[in-house]
């Protein structure tokens, strides 16, 4: 028998240390150090070692490796293949977190489902009979799709063997745990060894796995950070269980871009796929109202159109509040400073409330304008022509400046009906024979005087 190895992990940030101690030295959390059995044994986890030890990989000079461009599995969930990339890539691991019952599990049983791939779901918090059931409310066919009920990762890998799946989906990596570490599924050591046996099938067979991840009230996947630094993509779902919508984003991805995003509505049939997201984003409304403007914006390759609603009245304390909702405290302050210091409106001694229509947050500063807009007709009690839009960034001097891509804005305007948009003079537009009119402006006071007279 060898000996036992222990050792102390953070349970918050998995740090390792030798010894207890109180507090954690890397995230200065107290009491969250935790020993666990970290003894090994020399086995390999899902095949046995004569077999993968003929798969040692060779050194190649850089202009010997085939550079083919890789062939990516369909997803046949268009908001999902634009967030990573073009579809999933053989051999890859992501990792899919949010909050509880935000809709991370319907969305990949529903992919699952629609996959012409032969899948393996495996579920480590559900039944069989649950995971039907949902399926049977979202679409009655999936023969493809084989779902299977367990933890220990050893008997996923049996079953992997005699399955011959294509995608293998697990739901949750917290749950899963190896009889080659003594400690409880969810611990800091079971999650990097379960991730770890995962990462080693995944890329010796070429076959994609898709984990569920668990977030803590931070809002962080949970578990140690170095699960995130593994995967190959790492998916946020986020979305307020209020409201009907979803946003898919990526916050790692080495097979495209980060700036991508998708959206969903989650409906009771599963989750349909938003093409158009400026349908959400826009309120519809019959007659025009105060404090509302239309910024183009752009999230990755899709250009954006969506509604900032300003409400500015006096203020009722000796401190007047600044509150947003989806866009930047210090931003709004810095535009209501320019207000007041360059174009000569007096907002200091009022309230003045921001917010983004759909839940939606975002930091692209060429909506700047269209909050200067939203303010100044809160302001004035003066609705903005529903047929308007903005796109252009506001400078410390009361400049209006140019934006990126600012093409591809106007033309998702012109697409989408409007008549008018406002941008920078400073802009370089390509564009010719369109139909929307558009403004050049230079400064705030040619906006105000544009609109208000």
């Amino acid at each position: 028998m060898s000996k036992v190895k222990t050792t102390f992990f953070c349970q918050n940030c998995g740090a390792q240390y030798s010894k207890w101690q109180g507090q954690c030295n890397s995230c200065k959390e107290w009491n969250t150090i935790a020993e666990e059995i970290i003894q090994k044994q020399e086995k390999v986890a899902w095949k046995n070692e004569s077999v993968s030890s003929n798969k040692a990989s060779k050194p190649l000079r850089i202009n010997e490796i085939d550079s083919a461009q890789e062939i990516r599995m369909d997803t046949t969930d268009g908001e999902l293949n634009r967030v990573l990339g073009g579809g999933i890539v053989p051999g890859s691991l992501i990792l899919l977190g949010g909050e509880p019952g935000i809709g991370k599990s319907t969305l990949l049983l529903q992919i699952s489902l629609k996959l012409p791939y032969k899948t393996l779901y495996v579920s480590g918090e559900e039944s069989q009979k649950q995971i039907k059931m949902r399926a049977e409310r979202i679409t009655p066919s999936g023969d493809n799709c084989y779902i299977l009920t367990e933890t220990k990762t050893q008997n996923i890998f049996k079953q992997i063997e005699a399955i011959q799946p294509e995608i293998v989906i697990i739901d949750s990596i917290q749950t899963l745990h190896t009889d080659y570490i003594e400690s409880t599924p969810g611990s800091i050591s079971q999650i990097r060894e379960t991730t770890a046996e995962l990462i080693k099938f995944a890329k010796e067979t070429n076959i994609p796995v898709i984990l569920i991840g668990h977030i803590t009230k931070d809002g962080n996947i949970a578990g140690p950070k170095i699960l995130e630094h593994m995967v190959d993509t790492v998916l946020q779902f986020e979305g307020d269980r209020n409201h009907v919508y979803r946003i898919l984003r990526s916050l790692k991805n080495r097979f495209g871009s980060t700036a991508e995003i998708g959206i969903y509505e989650m409906l009771g049939s599963g989750l349909r796929e938003v093409s158009n997201p400026s349908e959400i984003l826009i309120s519809h409304k019959d007659e025009e109202l105060s404090g509302t403007a239309i910024a183009s914006t752009l999230e990755g390759m899709r250009p954006l159109m969506i509604e900032i609603q300003a409400l500015v009245s006096t203020a009722v304390y000796g401190t007047p509040q600044r509150s947003t909702t989806g866009y930047n405290a210090k931003r709004l302050n810095m535009i209501l400073a320019v207000l007041e210091k360059r174009a000569g409106f007096r907002l200091g001694a009022k309230d003045v409330f921001l917010n983004i229509t759909g839940g939606i947050s975002v930091d692209d500063p060429a909506i700047d304008l269209a909050v200067v807009a939203a303010i100044l007709s809160s302001n004035e009690d003066i609705p903005v022509n529903k047929d308007f839009c903005f796109a252009g960034e506001v400078g410390l001097s009361g400049e209006i400046r140019p934006v990126n891509r600012v093409d591809q804005r106007i033309q998702e305007a012109e697409k989408l009906g409007f008549s008018t948009i406002f941008v920078s003079k400073y802009n370089k537009i390509a564009l010719k024979n369109i139909g929307i009119k558009i403004r050049l402006v230079a400064k705030i006071e040619d906006v105000a005087s544009e609109l208000f007279g």
